[in-house]
C-alpha cells in the first residue's frame, strides 16, 4: 500500500463525547440562569442570546484545548483543569465580543461574576458524576469488554499493567497470546494474568465472541508477523489495535497528527505550543512582574553591597543555551571575583576561594538569581524549567549523556524539578548530572501549569534549607 492510499487516522467520536458536549452546553445555560436568579434579575432574551454565543465560543475553543479528546485513563484533575481553562478563555472571549459590539453594558457585573463560577462548578459536578456512574456500572460487571494482548514482551506486560490500573476503561483481561516457545518468552507477573494460547487460539476465540478487543504489541520491525495476524483477524468482527513499541525512544510529550491523511507521531516535541504555551507565558509575565515589584528594593540594596565590598561589575552575564539550543545571556548578581565565559568554565565548589564574602551569602540564599527575572520578562527564560548550564558545560556533557540536549526543547527556568529534588548545585560527578537530566526530561514529559506552581512553592523550602548552594 502506497502512502497515497493510506486512509486518514481520526480519533473516533463516541456517544460519551456527544453526551459531554450536551452536558457542557446545558451547564453554561443553567449556570447563567442561576447567576441571573442570584443577582435578582430577570432571565431575558439578551441572556438567552449571551448563553448561545458562549456555548458556540466554548465549542470552538474546546477544539483548540482538546477538551473533547478521549479522557479514558487520564486523571479527573487534568480533565477538570482543561475544562476550567476552556471556560475561562470562552468567557474572556465573550466579554471582548460584548465590549466591541457594545452589548456588554446590557448585563450586570454581578451576574457575570456569578456566571464565572457557577458554570465550571456545574461542569465539574456533572463530569465527576458521569465518571462515578461508569465506575459503578463496571464494578457491577456492566459495560465491560474482553480484551487480549498479542505478544508476550515488556510492552505487552506494561500495557496489561496500565489497563489493570485504569478500571474506568471498562476492560476485562482474557490473557496473552503468542506463537513463540516458552523458552523465548519473559515471565509474566502473576497479578497480570497468563499466556492462554497461541495465535490460532486467538483467532478461534475472536470468532466465537469471547474477545472484543485485541492489542498487538509486536515490535515495529516485525512487520511480517503483524501483517499475518491482521490478515487472520480480518475474518472476525473484533476491534484490533496496534501498540507501537516506543519504549526504544526517549519520548518527550509525544503526540500524533496527520499530514493529508498520512499519520505522523512526534518523538521529541515541545509541549508548550498553542494554549499551553500561552498559559505558561502569561503565568511568567504575571508572576514575574509581581516578583520584580516585590524585589526591586532588595535588588537595589544587593547591587550597592556588591559595588561597595569588591571591585568589578554588579551584574555577571554568561552565555547559555536556551529554547531549541539558541544562545542567550543569562543575568546574575556577581558573586565571584572572576567572570568566566569561555570554552572552559569551572563550577563553584564548597569553600571556593573565588567567591566574595557577600557572594557566599547570595549563593546560599539564591539571591544572585534575582536578575534572571529580567530574562523571564524578556522571554528567553521561564520561572520554571531546566536550569540553564554554561555553554562550555553543555558542550562537555552532550557528548557523554544520551539525550542531554533534549532539555532545550523548552525554555530554561530560574528553578526546576531537579532543583527541588535535591540535584541543585555542583555536579562534580557524571551521575549527578545524569540525575539532573532525568528530572529535566520528566518535567518536559509531564508538564502542567499545576506542576509549575508546585515547583515554585517547593523552591521556597529548598532555598530556606540552603541545600547544595555554595
Amino acid at each position: 500500500m502506497t502512502p497515497s492510499n493510506i486512509s486518514p487516522i481520526r480519533q473516533q467520536p463516541t456517544l460519551l463525547d456527544a453526551c459531554y458536549r450536551v452536558v457542557d452546553g446545558v451547564s453554561i445555560l443553567v449556570g447563567l440562569w442561576l447567576a441571573v436568579d442570584w443577582s435578582n434579575s430577570t432571565f431575558s432574551f439578551a441572556h438567552q442570546f449571551a448563553a448561545a454565543v458562549a456555548i458556540s465560543l466554548f465549542y470552538v475553543i474546546a477544539e483548540l484545548t482538546g477538551m473533547y479528546r478521549n479522557w479514558r485513563g487520564v486523571s479527573t484533575q487534568r480533565e477538570i483543569g482543561c475544562g476550567m481553562v476552556t471556560w475561562g478563555v470562552s468567557l474572556g472571549a465573550l466579554i471582548v465580543v460584548g465590549l466591541i459590539t457594545g452589548h456588554a453594558a446590557s448585563y450586570s457585573l454581578l451576574t457575570a461574576w456569578y456566571w464565572l463560577w457557577m458554570t465550571p462548578g456545574l461542569m465539574v459536578l456533572t463530569r465527576v458524576s458521569i465518571r462515578c456512574l461508569l465506575e459503578t456500572l463496571r464494578a457491577r460487571g456492566l459495560n465491560y469488554r474482553g480484551f487480549a494482548i498479542v505478544g508476550v514482551n515488556p510492552l505487552g506486560i506494561q500495557l496489561a499493567a496500565n489497563i489493570r490500573d485504569t478500571p474506568d476503561l471498562g476492560l476485562r483481561f482474557v490473557g496473552f497470546f503468542d506463537d513463540r516457545p516458552q523458552s523465548r518468552l519473559p515471565s509474566i507477573p502473576a497479578s497480570l494474568g497468563t499466556q492462554v494460547g497461541d495465535i490460532a487460539d486467538l483467532i478461534e476465540r475472536s470468532r466465537s465472541g469471547d474477545i472484543d478487543r485485541i492489542y498487538i504489541t509486536f515490535p515495529m520491525r516485525a512487520e511480517d508477523r503483524i501483517r499475518k495476524v491482521l490478515a487472520q483477524l480480518s475474518d472476525s468482527t473484533v476491534s484490533v489495535y496496534i501498540v507501537p513499541d516506543f519504549f526504544v525512544f526517549e519520548l518527550l510529550h509525544s503526540r500524533w497528527t496527520d499530514i493529508r491523511g498520512l499519520p505522523v507521531v512526534s518523538v521529541f516535541e515541545n509541549p508548550l505550543y498553542g494554549v499551553d504555551g500561552l498559559m505558561k507565558r502569561t503565568t511568567d509575565l504575571v508572576l514575574g512582574s509581581l516578583l520584580l515589584m516585590l524585589c526591586a528594593l532588595p535588588m537595589l540594596a544587593i547591587a550597592l553591597a556588591i559595588k561597595l565590598t569588591s571591585p568589578g561589575p554588579v551584574f555577571f552575564h554568561q552565555r547559555r543555551y536556551g529554547l531549541d539550543g539558541r544562545e542567550f545571556f543569562v543575568w546574575k548578581f556577581r558573586t565571584m571575583n572572576v567572570c568566566e565565559d569561555g570554552p572552559v568554565v569551572t563550577q563553584a565548589t564548597k569553600d571556593d576561594k573565588r567567591v566574595t564574602a557577600i557572594g557566599s551569602f547570595m549563593r546560599r540564599t539564591s539571591l544572585d538569581e534575582l536578575p534572571q527575572l529580567f530574562n523571564v520578562m524578556y522571554g528567553n527564560m521561564s520561572l520554571v524549567g531546566p536550569r540553564p548550564h554554561a555553554t562550555a558545560h553543555n558542550e562537555e556533557y552532550r557528548k557523554v549523556i544520551q539525550g542531554y540536549m533534549l532539555r532545550h526543547k523548552i525554555k530554561p527556568g530560574i528553578t526546576g524539578l531537579a532543583q527541588v529534588r535535591g540535584w541543585r548545585g555542583e555536579t562534580d560527578t557524571l551521575e549527578k548530572m545524569e540525575r539532573r537530566i532525568e528530572c529535566d526530561h520528566e518535567y518536559i514529559r509531564t508538564w502542567s501549569i499545576w506542576s509549575d506552581i508546585r515547583i515554585l512553592l517547593q523552591t521556597i523550602s529548598v532555598v530556606l534549607l540552603k541545600k547544595n548552594a555554595y
